[in-house]
């Protein structure tokens, strides 16, 4: 073994390889300093017993990268978006004509969430999918308040906030209407749902996970 290790390369194969030809002293030490850098953990003792017994299998050590602590990224607090007026609509954009495609697209959207809003679909089916639906682009009514100032108030809904809707109506007037004591109707294909805002005071992207009770009484 330590021989067919140790020996030296036939002439032809050196002059191939472009080799240079060693003797069995070189060879031996250029082998033992190869695996003891590659084999760092490991005895000359062991080493020498490997070669001798079994093929050796050389082994690999990367160095571990050091995980870099995550910075979070901090959002904008509730004074900065004001200060920011991130969520302000502009007085030119206030009309009721821009944002009729809006409605369009929330109508289809309605459409393909309802499986087709067929004649023959369940009411309380399509019920439970409109109060947790994105009512961006919904035209809505105010239907009853304990402010009489807002019944009659229809309109596109621009924004949606935990407590507000904000509406533009066909008078391209923009309308802050509350949420609470205040109930909400909206049509689609002939189907009529209604929201009792009291019960509605979430975000848009918090209804997802809300259950509604879609049975009994529910004052203003």
């Amino acid at each position: 073994m330590e021989g067919l290790l140790y020996g030296r390369l036939p002439a032809g194969a050196a002059e191939e390889l472009g080799a240079q030809p060693q003797g069995s002293k070189e060879a031996k030490a250029f082998v033992n300093a190869f695996l003891k850098r590659s084999m760092p953990k490991m005895k000359d003792e062991v080493i020498q017993d490997m070669l001798t017994r079994k093929a050796v299998v050389l082994e690999h050590y990367s160095k571990k990268k050091k995980k870099g602590k995550r910075k979070k990224t901090k959002g904008f607090t509730a004074k900065q978006r004001r200060e920011l007026r991130l969520f302000e609509i502009e007085p030119e954009q206030r009309r009721y004509a821009i944002f009729l495609p809006l409605h369009e697209l929330w109508k289809q959207y309605i459409r393909d969430l309802c499986y087709g809003l067929k004649p023959d679909a369940q009411p309380q089916m399509i019920q439970g999918k409109l109060l947790k639906a994105d009512l961006h682009g919904a035209i809505v009514t105010v239907t009853k308040s304990k402010c009489p100032s807002y019944v009659g108030i229809t309109g596109i809904i621009l924004q949606e906030m935990k407590h507000v809707f904000k509406i533009i109506t066909k008078e391209d007037k923009l309308k802050v209407v509350p949420k609470l004591n205040n109930v909400f109707s909206l049509e689609i294909d002939g189907f009529i749902s209604y929201i009792y805002g009291s019960k509605f005071q979430l975000r848009a992207s918090e209804r997802s996970a809300k259950k509604f009770k879609l049975k009994g009484t529910i004052d203003l």
